[in-house]
């Protein structure tokens, strides 16, 4: 079968199946495209060699000339098609050139991203023609720079907690829109912003609407608060964002009203793929600067990567990049093949890669030792910066979350008893995680129709990994039957459940990443060029396949019950109790 726009790989395994064409062969840019990224990135990067990342950690603050150079360079207009004025790369066109800018900095990359992965994004796959000749070309000269306002005081990932209300006028032709909204990357230099607010308000009876906006701060009423001094990222501007009575046209409703919890969650799961890509290339530097050191810091009278203990860091930062990189272009090449069901593998992919790279930055400083922790090397700075990325664009619980919660919808739809109704509130999960509540699981009396599906465009050398995939997804498929037998209506809340699911489900869509990669890269190179990569492929499934096989374990077998006891008891206590000398 050929690539299909509309399917899943993430989603069908908690149903048994691998749909092998939507992951193999490994997606490549063609030879136009990858010379045209080629040459940004060689210039962005000539670029940002020449910036001072501690000078600008020290200062917290975005020079001006700064982004004056990042709009010369054409950088705040990647992904505007060039009919408004951009270069119009491809979103794995971006991701590659994302990854080379937050291999630099972070600070720099998180403003570059902020506009571009989700600040107008919104813009781009929502707006009107109108709306997009509008403020496109602005946008993509860096004259306008863009935010994304959704986060407030009381709302974080429950976005539908916002409190930010916009008021249609009686002759209906404007909003007016008053609220604040929190820790907005770029809220002191933007002109343009994505804003979230509440159409309709909550009743007893259920949530009220959301409705996206595009707001420019001329329209008067836009203020922001003060540079907030942050752990990391320290130069990137985050502020607050208030709106007092702004006046906002109707012609600047983004999307449709009351869908803005959809607009939302599409520029998020879109723009994941940047934030990914950052991940890959903080990864890649961090490598280059632990390499360079275990090579010339002698001990014993040895450089100390003839070390097994350092050896072995090395090698997994290598895999885990290996992963992180494989992982990020297999969704972004989706996204660009026109698929519309990526939700899944791009939050997996947001999981595994910033988990990847805080590790990463662990690994590097504790292999340059004592060195690691002082001031004037780069790892302490960039251990700062990197750990944002677990946070951000969805903390990784929520989305482990989502995750497992979403990927039990289709099995629950062939589970007698499920029907529909809880089909229809699985759609947006994490919105659901109160009204999941009411739904009761009945009898249930029908089975899965579970049957072995065959990987066939693997390389040969790869048989086992294949192999075990193949049976770890029939018994993914297993579990999430079991699962949702045994908690029925409760399932929502059995979050160490649905997290063991979460993370079987990320492991073997990594897997199938790295092995449709690794079997392309053979299969144009030849085998004897590709023993690194298939190291890295080998390596990486091993770990991965015990990781699943514990997690299939710990179903039955877990200490969940005494993990929540002691939890509950800690946070009645307020403290830990127990003293030596009590």
């Amino acid at each position: 079968m050929p690539f299909d726009p509309q399917a899943s790989f993430g989603k069908s395994l908690f149903f048994g199946e691998i749909l092998e064409d939507q992951v193999f062969p490994y997606p490549e840019m063609d030879r136009d495209a990858r010379e045209t990224v080629r040459e940004i990135v060689e210039a962005t990067a000539k670029y940002m060699s020449g910036i001072d990342g501690a000078k600008l950690d020290r200062s917290g603050e975005m020079p001006a000339e700064l982004l004056q150079s990042l709009r010369e360079l054409g950088l705040f207009g990647l992904i505007v098609p060039q009919e408004h004025g951009g270069i119009g790369l491809s979103n794995t066109g971006y991701a590659r050139v994302m990854q080379e800018i937050a291999g630099w900095d972070g600070s720099v990359a998180v403003t570059l991203g902020a506009h571009s992965s989700i600040g107008f994004k919104g813009l781009l796959l929502f707006g009107t023609e109108a709306q997009k000749k509008r403020w496109l070309p602005r946008l993509a000269t860096g004259e306008m720079i863009a935010a994304f306002c959704l986060t407030e005081p009381g709302s974080g990932s429950d976005a539908f907690s916002i409190r930010t209300r916009a008021e249609k006028s009686a002759d209906g032709s404007h909003y007016l829109l008053n609220g604040e909204k929190i820790w907005i990357t770029n809220g002191g230099i933007a002109d343009f912003f994505t804003v979230f607010a509440k159409t309709r308000p909550d009743t007893p009876a259920q949530k009220g609407q959301i409705t996206a906006f595009a707001v420019t701060r001329d329209l008067g009423g836009v203020s922001h608060g003060p540079h907030e001094d942050k752990m990391g990222i320290r130069a990137s501007v985050t502020t607050s964002v208030r709106f007092d009575d702004v006046k906002v046209p109707v012609e600047n409703v983004i999307g449709e009203e009351g869908k803005g919890f959809k607009v939302a969650m599409s520029i998020l799961n879109h723009g994941r793929t940047g934030l990914g890509a950052g991940a890959v290339g903080g990864q890649k530097r961090l490598l280059q600067l632990a390499a360079e050191h275990a090579g010339t810091r002698k001990q014993f009278g040895r450089p100390i990567g003839e070390f097994g203990l350092i050896k072995e860091k090395l090698g997994r930062m290598a895999m885990r990049c290996y992963v992180s990189e494989s992982l990020c272009y297999l969704v972004s090449a989706t996204i660009d093949r026109g698929g519309v069901d990526y939700s899944v593998e791009g939050a997996a992919t947001k999981i595994y890669n910033s988990e990847a790279l805080w590790i990463a930055a662990d690994q590097a400083l504790q292999i340059a030792g004592g060195m690691g922790y002082m001031r004037e090397q780069p790892y302490e700075r960039i251990l700062r910066d990197v750990r944002i990325n677990r946070i951000f664009e969805g903390t990784n619980e929520i989305l482990r979350l989502y995750v497992g919660l979403t990927g039990v919808q289709k099995p629950g739809e062939y589970l007698q008893g499920l029907g529909k109704e809880l089909a229809r509130a699985l759609n947006d999960p994490i919105k659901s995680l109160g009204v999941l509540r009411d739904y009761g699981l009945r009898k249930v009396r029908q089975t899965i129709p579970y049957g072995r599906t065959q990987i066939t465009k693997a390389h040969e050398s790869l048989r086992k990994q294949v192999a075990n995939v193949e049976d770890a997804v029939q018994e993914l498929a297993s579990l999430t039957e079991s699962v949702l037998r045994r908690h029925g209506r409760q399932i929502v809340e059995k979050q160490f459940a649905t997290r063991r699911l979460a993370e079987v489900a990320i492991d073997l869509m990594a897997m199938l990443a790295v092995i449709s990669r690794t079997s392309g890269l053979i299969a144009r190179r030849g085998f004897d060029e590709c023993e690194n990569e298939l190291n890295l492929a080998l390596a990486f499934c091993t770990d991965a396949h015990h990781r699943v096989h514990q997690n299939f374990h710990a179903a039955s077998h877990n200490n969940d019950e005494e993990i929540k006891a002691i939890a509950d008891h800690t946070l009645q206590a307020g403290k830990y109790e127990n003293d030596i000398l009590g």
